[in-house]
């Protein structure tokens, strides 16, 4: 089916992401420490472990420094109890934001989403105000170019829910979030390996945002996404780079 562009947004998100590398291990930490404190340290038995770890080696963590936050986080050593919570809200345009985070002081993370959602144009909701835009889903995307045919193909017979076409090419494969893996496995082992792949929270429809909307907006975006104690950002909008 075909949907629309999002390419260049993905394209803009990616490259933020890797200017704040400095920041990704201490998300991937804290992401290591919940889901082996939560799901165990097998990782063979531990889905939301082994895609942490997965971040982790794509991210150049070493081996022993994944081992002892691993360990840590199951009480083979001592650490801290991280606490994850969401928070929701609009940003510029009304846009839908999701904010998820994870604290070891609720009072100060709270405090810190909230300031940055009004000192920055928008407004922190309730919850269940704007997730019912997005949908908890695997995403794999690849670059416009790459056989649509084969990514469908491949995807499908493994498991995948749906095969998206973007308006410029790009190709969005949607799984369940238990699927995600086999289905990601799938592709690469026929040499298709997305650009962006990972469990997220997908809008379900998107907000234009140019000019001086689109600026404030990023900025918005960036403050929030700054904050120590935020895992993950999820919005609606399009942003004009």
């Amino acid at each position: 089916m075909a949907g629309h562009s999002k390419w260049a947004n993905i394209q803009h998100r990616k490259g933020r992401q890797d200017e704040k590398r400095g920041k990704i291990w201490t998300r991937i930490i804290r992401e290591i420490t919940v889901a082996a404190r939560q799901g165990g340290a097998d990782i063979s038995a531990n889905p939301r472990l082994r895609l942490a770890v997965d971040k982790a080696k794509a991210a150049n963590m070493p081996a022993d420094r994944i081992k002892y936050n691993i360990d840590k986080a199951s009480g083979a050593l001592e650490g801290i109890n991280y606490e994850e919570i969401r928070y929701e809200g609009y940003g510029i345009g009304g846009a839908a934001i999701i904010v998820d985070t994870m604290t070891d002081n609720r009072v100060r993370t709270v405090a810190e989403v909230r300031h940055a959602f009004s000192k920055y144009g928008g407004n922190l909701g309730t919850d269940g105000s704007v997730a019912f835009q997005f949908k908890h889903c695997g995403q794999l995307v690849f670059a416009p170019g790459t056989s649509e045919d084969k990514v469908m193909e491949v995807a499908l017979e493994a498991g995948a829910e749906d095969v998206v076409t973007d308006d410029d090419g790009a190709i969005e494969v949607l799984t369940a979030p238990p699927d995600f893996e086999a289905v990601r496995d799938a592709l690469a082992a026929v040499g298709l390996t997305a650009e962006i792949a990972e469990v997220t929270m997908r809008a379900e429809n998107t907000i234009p945002l140019t000019g001086d909307d689109a600026a404030r907006m990023q900025k918005l975006l960036d403050v929030i996404e700054d904050l120590d104690d935020v895992q993950a950002v999820y919005h609606n909008a399009e942003i004009e780079a």
